[in-house]
């Protein structure tokens, strides 16, 4: 490997690939009299090792090379999410269209012939750098385009303060998991959960305060619970979580083992409790409104009840 830098400021670097040492020598003197840094590989194994380290603005590719042709050379570096935006001119001797056809299948953006007239050289060079920034550039917005699309999508569907899914996000995915439950005979259990005598905890610490407790219960709920479990928060204090093929049995000791949890834990050296609203799908209903409706109005009866406890929906078992 070997690059030559012919100014200080150059007018970009050019990766030539050939296994000719007279062709390497001809292509430097032509290259390097225009201002541009050249790099050399031998063969195509050494230029797609080193292509990285060299980062061409373009890659003047010989298709008759050892061990790997250029074809392939040219197929893998387009195929590649790194390299793909760098322009790539295939050298050949032939005159044949079918070798053009085949540099087209391996994505190559243009075509020379040998031996090289350096007017057609530099030409094509300097239109294909050209075009190797505006590639870079577009690849870039598109780039920066799709992230910011992601962030809408996710935006859309998560709070803002707890970053667990927001209540339209809830709603969508309760209706899923129903039908889901529907088509393979599946259990599903709902539990709400409100955060016991939150509003006493803002008036005396604030809201700052408040908002930092939402967020410390919104980790210690989706710290706790399954992958395929779906926490979410319904709003202002109050927090659901979809437990998909859960029985209302199981879904009691589920929200036990989080009522536990939140009596035990620090909340930045706070001490709180949590009300849960149990509800089962087809056990108590088959409808998702019902379902969330029961689970509130078990909600209800726990806080009723002297909080700090769970209410299956049926009103006949109370967790203690």
């Amino acid at each position: 490997m070997h690059v030559t830098a012919h100014a200080a400021h150059t007018k970009g670097t050019i990766f030539v690939v050939d296994d000719e040492a007279n062709n390497r020598l001809l292509l430097k003197t032509y290259l390097s009299a225009e201002g541009y840094t050249v790099a050399f590989a031998r063969n195509g194994q050494e230029a797609l090792q080193n292509i990285s380290r060299i980062a061409p603005d373009v890659i003047i590719l010989d298709v008759m090379l050892p061990v790997i042709d250029g074809y392939e050379v040219c197929r893998e570096l387009k195929n590649s999410p790194d390299y793909k935006y760098i322009p790539i001119i295939l050298a050949t001797a032939l005159r044949g269209n079918e070798e053009r056809i085949r540099g087209i299948e391996a994505g190559a953006d243009d075509f020379i012939s040998k031996p090289y007239n350096k007017a057609e050289l530099t030409t094509r060079i300097k239109s294909l750098i050209r075009i190797g920034t505006l590639y870079r550039a577009l690849a870039e917005k598109v780039s920066e385009l799709e992230a910011a699309r992601k962030k809408l999508k996710k935006l859309a569907v998560t709070d803002g303060l707890t970053d667990l899914f927001n209540y339209r996000a809830f709603q969508h995915r309760l209706h899923l998991e129903i039908e889901r439950s529907k088509r393979f005979t599946l259990p599903l259990s709902l539990l709400m959960l409100d955060i016991d005598h939150f509003k006493q905890y803002n008036d005396k610490f604030g809201h700052p305060a408040g908002d930092r407790l939402l967020k410390e219960f919104a980790d210690l709920l989706r710290n706790h619970v399954r992958e395929v479990d779906c926490p979410a928060r319904y709003g202002g204090e109050e927090f659901v979580l979809i437990l998909p093929g859960t029985v209302k049995k199981s879904a009691l000791i589920v929200a036990e083992k989080i009522r536990v949890l939140v009596e035990t834990a620090d909340f930045s050296g706070s001490h709180i409790t949590v009300s849960i609203g149990v509800a089962s799908f087809p056990e108590d209903t088959d409808a998702k409104d019902s379902l969330i409706t029961l689970a509130d109005q078990a909600l209800y009866q726990a806080k009723e009840a002297g909080r700090n406890r769970i209410v299956l929906c049926s009103g006949k078992n109370v967790q203690e």
